[in-house]
């Protein structure tokens, strides 16, 4: 989070640090963490979980969407309404870094001090399956466009599998209802222009993907790149973030590597963006994240925009909110 201006400093952070002078509140903004489920308990993280106002707990799928009692999300590997199941510490993780509760004196802060994070837990134990992928974005979908929930994205620290149309055609069907998907490069250090890293490598215009940058600007060895497919670099290395306690219940702080730690800091970007400049198309709010990119050395050649992420100058872009 930290940035060239802050205290402690890093030329390399996301800048979310500077960013906060101008804004921190995303409260009217909602995210979709599409992933293993969060720790909707957290005390970093339950401020900021959405609660269902359109199906109660009550036994009966009041708002008609299939899915009964889904309070603060649904459970798409399960089949229920349990979005924690314990464990899920990747998911809990990912969430903390879009939105974890700043200014409140406990653990860490995420991009957004404030924001509504829907949980859409498609991974278990055994990974995940491509239909429950795509019912889980159709899920968000059908909550923007049937109740206007303001859901500006979906983090997608996650990926698999070989192309496919239906969940192409899943994320298409998000852009035309205004949501960014925005997805990890992925872990295995290739080239994706060759290897194909989905869904990060679907063509599709509301999708931003990310690789991941250690505090010294480096393309870490393990992320994936593609200078034409790729779109910029984001911390992903040592990322201290939210996650349950091996003692069950409690809270608790761990760091994790990944392009899934590099992810949601663009995932909060975006979001931190919408609350401060309302109204704004999913490809303007991408364009002032890819515009404002810092170029960078290890990302020349290796990303469409060969920079990384700068959250303080996306949010001021084309002026300050």
């Amino acid at each position: 989070m930290y940035g060239d201006g802050t205290s402690p400093s890093n030329l390399f952070g996301s800048q979310a640090g500077e960013a906060w002078v101008n804004k921190t509140n995303c409260s009217s903004v909602y995210a979709g963490i599409i992933d293993e489920g969060m720790m909707f308990t957290h005390e970093d993280l339950a401020d900021n979980v959405w609660t269902n106002p359109y199906d109660p707990v009550d036994g009966v799928d009041n708002d008609g969407n299939g899915y009964i009692d889904d309070i603060h999300g649904w459970d798409f590997a399960g089949n229920d309404n349990t979005v924690f199941d314990g464990k899920d510490a990747h998911g809990t993780h990912v969430s903390g870094t879009v939105a974890a509760h700043g200014g409140n004196g406990k653990g860490v802060a995420g991009v957004c001090w404030q924001a509504q994070l829907i949980s859409l837990k498609f991974l278990g134990n055994a990974g995940g399956t491509t239909a429950n992928a795509i019912k889980a974005v159709n899920y968000v979908t059908d909550l923007k466009t049937r109740h206007g929930l303001n859901i500006v994205a979906t983090n997608n620290s996650w990926g698999g599998g070989g192309y496919s149309i239906g969940l192409y055609n899943a994320i298409e069907s998000a852009g035309v209802a205004n949501i960014l998907f925005v997805a990890a490069a992925g872990n295995s250090g290739v080239n994706v222009e060759a290897s194909p890293q989905y869904p990060a490598s679907y063509p599709s215009a509301n999708i931003i993907s990310v690789a991941a940058i250690d505090k010294s600007g480096n393309l870490a060895s393990w992320s994936n790149y593609g200078s034409t497919s790729m779109d910029l670099g984001a911390p992903g290395v040592s990322i201290w973030s939210t996650v349950p306690s091996s003692k069950r219940g409690l809270s608790a702080y761990s760091s994790y590597n990944g392009t899934s730690m590099a992810t949601p800091h663009v995932t909060g970007a975006a979001a931190l963006y919408a609350a401060a400049h309302p109204n704004t198309p999913a490809a303007v709010i991408k364009g002032a994240i890819l515009s404002t990119a810092v170029p960078t050395g290890s990302l020349g050649g290796k990303t469409v925009t060969g920079g990384r992420l700068n959250i303080s100058a996306a949010l001021c872009f084309p002026s300050c909110p």
